[in-house]
């Protein structure tokens, strides 16, 4: 690095400070193109700012951070507190390179037990909380949740049907025949007893269980001393499945209640962070995380802000046990705590049962870790392995593989996925809607060369304006000749043909798989031995494209199959259509009805009438 280069970057530090506030608040440093480099908090963003014009006191890290920097942005804060709920919501959303990011953050399920029906219904439930009710979790998987549903379903016997569902129903669904729900769709349960069934879960899920079990057992003992043994039989079934869960449960109630339990371990300057979820004194799962981070950056470092990041959109436990030590640990409690307006409590547990689980958390992170850098050995070798076979000098970083799909030419679009060294990249991946007129329904070679178009025009804008373009290493286009033919036609006319290896691949003889022939520019069709290695990963490749461009065009179909021919009428809103549908039993036959039916329906005026009219003829 250039010694000009790094003074560049310290003068125009140097020329923020002066106006810099003194306040707590959260910084940004930009590059020339305005990219973010990093986001930090300061309790004093001048005091803190200045450490970076101090060049003798600066990492390798902080060194090429300082010299890209060509300007800041600075925001004040009322607190410290504020200042570090802001920084992690910045970092999650400019993902600066040389901040620790979080990767792989997707939302957890949670169980819903929702409280807008006269019914409640319990379901699990991803994404935005849009029902009104009680939302428990969050659970490190779906088959977590899957698990304590169907627990709950042999206890509780709650509904798990929509309320669609419940309302169309004549008689009694399989689930209430094998004792899964109490039938309250055909009246099988009163309103009483049914709501005493939805406090006992609301019970259970708190944590609450010893009153339920000798509520359970009493019942029984009073069915089978009236000799009812039918329902002496529902209860012995119930009170077993609540006493097998609580079995399984016993050694964490005895630990805790309501925490995460989050374990780091560190190998050759990698780190792997796993979480517990403890609810209701309740395991409900664990997870790994791999957090983007400069190898100088210590596991404190990281692992704070891991939680940062971790808890920007996630409600945080009374309790958070870490297995080190976190800078400004009292800090992000404090945050925490103003966040969730209850005390959140964040410590290191250094003996008892409590330090015996935080042993065992970091045991499992150490074994994800493990078999996260045998992944990568395994992947590194097999990318090698790509290049050996494509010519390429080095181990390729991105490879996007294409694929179109459709049915004899309509909702026809291609998709592109990208795989790199840590596998497949999925936030990287592209769908492109076939929309050129000039494009012949059903012509794959002609989708191919639109695609091939519209990606790199894109492609060389965005490298051409901002200088971060994501330029592949490998295309491979799931196709033949054909499909080659047509790849390297668009590339050479803009020019870019030198720039990527492309590589088409075709099933073969008989279209048998482990028989795929691949078509290079300027040299023959080649096949690879049936059990080589390199084989099966760029078959994998293939299919994941196949399978992507598949399901897209699967859901674009499905909804254009849910569109009505009266969703494109001007003027026509939901109840006016509703009106129409109601009045004439179809779609078709409001476009075959004449302006006097048409205006026979209520609030379809004469004016209305002869623009519907209209529209079907036109």
């Amino acid at each position: 690095m250039a010694e000009t280069t790094l003074q560049t970057g310290i003068d125009v530090i140097k020329s923020h400070v002066k106006t810099a506030p003194t306040a707590p608040g959260v910084y940004r440093m930009l590059n020339t193109h305005g990219d973010v480099l990093y986001v930090g908090k300061a309790k004093s963003i001048k005091k803190r700012i200045v450490s970076y014009t101090q060049e003798k006191r600066l990492t390798h890290r902080l060194m090429r951070m300082v010299a890209a920097t060509r300007s800041m942005v600075f925001v004040t804060t009322r607190t410290e507190a504020e200042a570090l709920l802001l920084e992690a919501s910045l970092i999650k959303r400019f993902k600066p390179p040389f901040n620790v990011l979080l990767k792989d953050d997707k939302s957890f399920p949670y169980i819903l037990l929702r409280q807008d029906h006269e019914w409640p219904q319990i379901t699990k439930h991803r994404g935005a909380r849009k029902h009104k009710g009680q939302y428990f979790g969050p659970f490190a998987s779906v088959s977590a949740v899957n698990r304590t549903l169907n627990t709950l379903q042999k206890v509780f016997q709650l509904r798990s049907c929509s309320d669609a569902t419940l309302e169309s129903r004549t008689r009694a669904c399989l689930l209430y025949q094998i004792k899964r729900c109490s039938g309250p769709c055909v009246d099988k349960v009163s309103r009483k007893e049914y709501d005493d069934m939805v406090g006992e879960t609301r019970a259970f899920l708190e944590g609450r269980t010893s009153g339920i079990q000798k509520k359970f057992a009493s019942a029984m003992q009073e069915a089978s001393d009236a000799l009812e043994f039918e329902v002496a039989a529902v209860f012995r079934d119930r009170l077993n499945a609540l006493t097998h869960i609580q079995s399984h449960q016993t050694m964490v109630n005895a630990m805790v209640d309501e925490a995460d339990v989050v374990a780091a371990h560190e190998i050759a300057g990698q780190i792997a962070i796993q979480i517990f979820f403890f609810r209701a004194g309740q395991n409900w799962g664990h997870r790994a995380y791999f957090p983007k981070h400069d190898k100088s950056e210590t596991v404190p470092e990281v692992l704070a802000a891991f939680l940062t990041q971790f808890y920007d959109n996630k409600p945080a436990p009374r309790l958070i046990l870490t297995s080190h030590a976190i800078p400004d640990q009292s800090l992000m409690a404090e945050a925490l705590t103003e966040r969730m307006d209850r005390k959140v409590e964040i410590s290191v547990p250094a003996r008892g049962k409590k330090a015996d689980l935080m042993k065992e958390a970091v045991r499992n992170a150490k074994e994800a870790l493990e078999r996260r850098l045998a992944e990568t050995a395994s992947q590194t070798k097999l990318l090698q392995g790509v290049a050996d076979l494509f010519g390429l000098e080095d181990p390729p970083e991105r490879i996007e593989v294409y694929d179109n799909s459709h049915i004899q030419g309509t909702n026809a679009l291609g998709g592109m996925i990208v795989a790199g060294p840590d596998g497949f990249m999925k936030n990287s991946y592209r769908k492109f809607n076939i929309k050129d007129e000039e494009t012949v329904p059903g012509d794959d070679f002609g989708m191919m060369r639109e695609v091939m178009h519209r990606r790199f025009s894109r492609l060389l804008k965005e490298d051409a304006d901002k200088g971060r373009g994501h330029w592949p290493d490998i295309l491979l286009i799931d196709g033949g000749k054909g499909q080659l033919s047509s790849v390297m036609e668009v590339l050479n006319d803009l020019g870019v043909a030198d720039d990527v290896c492309v590589v088409a691949i075709s099933k073969g003889p008989d279209r048998n798989a482990g028989r795929e022939q691949f078509h290079m520019p300027g040299r023959d069709t080649f096949m690879l031995p049936i059990n080589d290695p390199v084989l099966y990963y760029l078959q994998r490749l293939r299919d994941e494209a196949h399978r992507f461009a598949i399901g897209s065009h699967r859901a674009k179909r499905s909804g254009d199959i849910k569109k009505s021919p009266l969703d494109g009428v001007p003027g026509i809103g939901p109840k006016r259509k509703k009106a129409l549908l109601h009045h004439f039993g179809s779609a078709k036959a409001v476009s075959d009805a004449d302006v006097r039916d048409l205006e026979g329906v209520d609030g379809i005026s004469r004016a209305m009438a002869q623009q519907i009219y209209d529209h079907f003829r036109d």
